[in-house]
């Protein structure tokens, strides 16, 4: 696929790229050029072949889901500035 320089032109406008007019010529080519590289993988065959979520095939450590509390309230509280019956002492917020 060819790429004109008002092809180009116009990408920038919408784009609301600030394209010099003599850098409109590389442009163009380059786009070309990415274009032609896009309609080469069409013609790879890929009928049968899944598709991928990651180039590597490997599935996560998955761990039991139970629900604890973590059996370390007393290194929680260690930090706090006040506790009462294993739990954070704060100061009154409403009256």
């Amino acid at each position: 696929m060819s790429v004109s320089k008002d092809d180009v032109r116009k990408i920038a406008r919408l784009s609301r790229i600030a394209v010099e007019e003599d850098a409109l010529d590389q442009l163009a080519h380059e786009v070309s050029n990415i274009l032609s590289w896009i309609e080469q993988l069409n013609e790879v065959d890929v009928d049968g072949i899944p598709p991928m979520t990651s180039v590597v095939d490997a599935a996560l450590p998955m761990r039991d889901d139970v629900v604890n509390d973590g059996q370390i309230q007393s290194q929680i509280l260690a930090n706090a500035p006040r506790t009462e019956d294993g739990f954070f002492v704060v100061p009154k917020a409403v009256e």
